[in-house]
């Protein structure tokens, strides 16, 4: 979808650039892609030269010029082919050859960033096959400049800190997320398989989503879904069938236009049991003490030891076995994270996801998870659907 050149966003990329004297930037993953350039690519072979000073250039596939058009903030588009019958090679590597085409037509070999330390490849638009670089491309960058340096860490930073665009368009997302719970919360039934669950919610957020307020191009969602016993951690969504008195959890995340949601929602058709009252009475004490930290200025470290302190004296130490809080942006899952051996401090403009958690032996459990931007007046929830999901009540439904 189109939306105007974010000049807050690239203004502060180039900053930071003229700080690490770096000529250029070249990014070929999906995510920054998108932050970059506004393009989110239908394979992950496509790349982008940034330069310090300049328009930047991005380097397609050739099917994808009508949607690069339409979407990109630069004019300069380059295309490759996906198929060469002169060229028996991978599409990546012409992309490749275009990339070093342009950094020596601009002369932007003395000093560039490239993403040398990614962790993992975030989705492009197909979203089912990732694509990673190989040696060969970190390779020829080194041949052709005088210094190659990791644009990572550079990204990180640029990225964490939000811009009104992408406030707006991550909130979009985070609407679509609330409707599908309220779709899923009036449909669902005892008895109903786990997988069943998931297929109602992703399928709402695509149908629903595409084209929603005329905003959003493509929206996709992803779950993981778990009905009592089977509420754990990293583990698989299944054919359990739904409880009618234990939550059902969704692990949730929805994309529009590749920006994303992270969140975690729950759902009970019939009366919680006490044992569960009790658990959501306690993560509910938990989650609303560390929102209520998470303000400009707080200590990232101070924020995972308090939670988990706080998870301890409820009489479950040693949880959740999975972060509770992380940045969330262009990806579901990026940089800044809070640990309580590492360092950081929260800053006015990020988007955290917070999200503490208590797994029971032998399954079950709760964990509540939502998004919250980093305002002046503290921070702000960017979902609708209620953490305590005991308030979110199906039509016709009575406490």
């Amino acid at each position: 979808m189109a939306w105007p050149t974010d000049i807050v966003k690239l203004s502060r990329v180039r900053t930071l650039m003229k700080e690490q004297d770096l000529d250029a930037l070249v990014v070929r993953a999906p995510d920054n892609l998108v932050y970059l350039s506004n393009y989110w690519c239908m394979k992950g072979y496509d790349a982008l030269v940034f330069p310090r000073e300049g328009d930047a250039t991005l380097i397609a596939l050739e099917p994808q010029l009508a949607e690069a058009q339409r979407n990109s903030w630069t004019k300069d588009i380059r295309l490759f082919k996906g198929y060469d019958e002169k060229d028996s090679r991978p599409p990546q590597f012409r992309s490749l050859d275009l990339a070093i085409r342009v950094l020596n037509e601009h002369r932007l070999t003395r000093r560039i960033g490239i993403e040398l330390n990614m962790g993992t490849q975030s989705a492009d638009r197909m979203v089912g096959e990732p694509t990673t670089a190989t040696q060969i491309f970190f390779d020829s960058f080194r041949q052709i400049a005088g210094e190659v340096v990791d644009a990572t860490p550079l990204l990180n930073e640029a990225r964490a800190i939000k811009t009104a665009q992408e406030i707006e368009r991550m909130g979009l997302a985070n609407e679509l997320a609330a409707l599908a719970m309220e779709h899923v919360r009036d449909h669902i039934r005892p008895g109903m398989k786990e997988s069943e669950v998931g297929a109602m919610f992703e399928g709402f957020v695509h149908g629903v989503g595409v084209g929603y307020k005329g905003k959003v191009e493509m929206a996709r969602a992803f779950t993981l879904v778990w009905s009592g016993k089977g509420i754990a951690t990293f583990t698989a969504t299944g054919d359990r069938p739904v409880q009618e008195h234990e939550p059902t959890l969704l692990e949730i995340w929805v994309c529009a236009d590749g920006y994303w949601t992270d969140l975690t929602k729950n759902v009970c058709p019939g009366e919680l049991t006490r044992e569960y009252h009790r658990l959501l009475d306690l993560l509910l004490q938990v989650f609303n003490e560390a929102v209520s930290y998470s303000k400009d200025g707080a200590s990232f470290p101070e924020l995972d030891r308090l939670t988990r302190a706080r998870i301890a004296e409820g009489g479950y130490p040693g949880q959740p076995s999975h972060p509770i809080c992380h940045g969330v942006g262009a990806r579901a899952h990026e940089a800044p994270y809070a640990h309580q051996a590492g360092t950081g401090t929260i800053r006015k403009g990020m988007v955290l996801a917070i999200e503490p958690g208590v797994y029971w032996q032998g399954g079950g459990g709760l964990r509540l998870e939502d998004n919250f931007w980093i305002t002046d007046a503290g921070n702000q929830k960017l979902c609708s659907y209620p953490d305590d999901f005991r308030l979110a009540r199906a039509a016709g439904q009575t406490r």
